[in-house]
């Protein structure tokens, strides 16, 4: 960091002589360069220093204490919305107003005393502007001994905890059901309905993208899904978790519900989500906090979390609804304050880091606490405390399957791809093997003997020997009945029905059911009774 001739290196000789009166110095000098030199010598002393900490108010003190908590810098944003603006003025107006007479902000006054400097400094994330404490300067300061760390926000009130969901692992459950819609070229439509989704798909699949279980199609990646889904749920939520937390792709920023963004400007997502989670375990231990406190704490202390150098106008985010434009520290909560609720509403509780709760049923969480099992999984480590897939099969003779939520989630997997999907349970998944579902699955190189020898290992009772004996024939020949909705045209006599299918309307009509019946094509009921009229004979279609 700077020290304090940096600091002072290319101000004006009107500014040093600014400083040293401050200070209660006469600065002989008059060429800048020499000017800087007297100062550094008559300033950096400990007594003298000591002397002019006493003599500042308590908002400049608590200013330079919390740079010196920072190690001795703050983005120049964020230090200005903390403790005032410095007011842009050149020299003449400068000696004119003499604004180092009457600060209008702790920022002033710490600027005019050279308490504090300004430049572009180095991050890991490539230069920011910084307010900072030269460094010679900063060892004499007489700053208070750091306090422990502070906890953000408060212990929630019992009305903002009335209603309680606890985390869980069923995002696991979520993911098979994904990826094997996905293995199976299910329409949008028909995932959305197969299961009571919490994440979002989107950000379900680029959950699983990110920690290579799905290939950037959108496909899973057979070796590695299979891997995965073998896994002990302890293990398969430890994976997830940790590739979340590792992730720079996964941006939580661009699922926020109700922002756009527009552009090729891209956030540190890894950054905003590493920080977030280091301010939200501040709020450590079993108890229960204040969402909207955290918020309000984290906006006055700590607002820049995921803002290169506080920056917020080069970010283009728009409002979904209205399309206005949140750019400017004024759309804070809208953005940043948004994420923030999402994050501990949304990925944190769905990955099961943390408890949620509400005043009443449906209502978005008010309160937080972290999960029993938060400390391992962010360690990366399988929880102690997780369930076991040892739930089995019921098969019917009608070739519906129910399988347990707590089935070995591979199983289900095989299982899904064989099989029609139904209507999902509580705590359970319905399928039901049908001719076509067959076909979809030999199409996809699965063979019906491998779908009876897991049915026979995953079942809870023997299979029915009536379907094993569908299954059988349909292996053998294929479909062997067909149930259709068909059009029956019926005649008084066969000489009718023979005219009829001599005429021009023999393109219509199906299959004979008879001498007097026969199938005719969908929709084309009125064009063969157009055909009869012209051979002599009047009908009508029912209803």
């Amino acid at each position: 960091m700077p020290g304090l001739v940096q600091s002072l290196q290319g101000q004006d000789l009107g500014h040093l002589k600014i400083v040293a009166e401050n200070w209660g110095i006469r600065l002989s000098s008059q060429e800048p360069i020499t000017a800087v030199d007297q100062l550094q010598q008559s300033l950096l002393n400990k007594k003298t220093v000591t002397e002019i900490w006493n003599k500042l108010s308590q908002d400049s003190q608590t200013a330079l204490t919390q740079l010196a908590a920072h190690q001795g810098r703050i983005t120049w944003p964020q230090f200005v919305r903390d403790y005032g603006e410095l007011r842009e003025m050149g020299i003449a107006r400068r000696n004119k107003e003499q604004p180092y007479r009457d600060p209008t902000s702790t920022t002033e006054l710490l600027w005019y005393h050279a308490l504090i400097g300004r430049a572009f400094l180095e991050t890991p994330n490539g230069p920011a502007e910084f307010a900072f404490i030269p460094e010679d300067l900063l060892t004499l300061l007489p700053i208070p001994e750091k306090k422990p760390a502070r906890e953000f926000g408060r212990p929630a009130r019992p009305d903002e905890r009335a209603q309680v969901i606890l985390a869980n692992d069923h995002v696991l459950d979520e993911a098979c059901t994904l990826l094997a819609a996905l293995r199976l070229g299910l329409s949008s439509e028909q995932i959305a309905e197969a299961e009571n989704w919490r994440m979002p798909l989107k950000m379900l699949e680029a959950l699983l993208a990110a920690e290579g279980i799905v290939d950037p199609s959108g496909q899973p990646i057979p070796k590695a899904a299979r891997a995965f889904l073998s896994e002990t749920r302890g293990d398969a939520l430890a994976q997830l978790v940790g590739a979340w937390l590792k992730s720079r792709k996964f941006n939580e920023l661009s699922f926020l519900p109700g922002v756009q963004s527009d552009g090729n400007w891209q956030n540190d997502a890894l950054l905003a989500r590493q920080k977030l989670i280091a301010l939200a375990r501040s709020a450590s231990g079993q108890q229960w906090w204040s969402i909207g406190s955290l918020l309000a704490d984290i906006k006055a202390h700590q607002p820049d979390f995921q803002r290169l150098a506080g920056d917020y106008e080069s970010w283009y985010l728009r409002s979904a609804e209205t399309g206005e434009y949140l750019r400017g520290f004024e759309h804070w909560d809208r953005v940043d304050g948004a994420l923030i609720a999402f994050m501990l509403r949304g990925p944190l509780h769905w990955l099961g880091l943390v408890d949620i709760a509400s005043p009443t049923y449906g209502e978005p969480a008010t309160a937080f606490r972290w999960a029993s099992n938060s400390a391992e999984l962010l360690k990366g480590k399988s929880p102690k405390a997780s369930q076991t897939e040892t739930g089995k099969v019921k098969v019917d003779s009608q070739g519906k399957l129910l399988v347990p939520r707590l089935a070995p989630r591979v199983v289900r997997y095989q299982l899904a791809r064989f099989s029609a999907w139904l209507a999902p349970k509580t705590e359970a998944y319905v399928y039901q093997i049908t001719a076509k579902s067959l076909e979809a699955a030999r199409k996809q190189g699965l063979k019906v003997a491998q779908l009876v020898t897991l049915l026979k290992a995953n079942s809870a009772s023997s299979l029915p020997p009536n379907l094993l004996q569908a299954l059988k024939r349909w292996e053998q020949n294929g479909s062997q009945i067909r149930l259709s909705a068909a059009l029956v045209l019926r005649v008084q006599s066969a000489a009718a029905l023979k005219a009829l299918r001599a005429s021009k309307a023999a393109r219509y009509l199906g299959e004979p059911l008879g001498p007097t019946a026969i199938t005719v094509k969908h929709g084309a009921g009125q064009n063969v009774l157009q055909v009869l009229t012209e051979l002599g004979y009047l009908g009508e279609l029912e209803e």
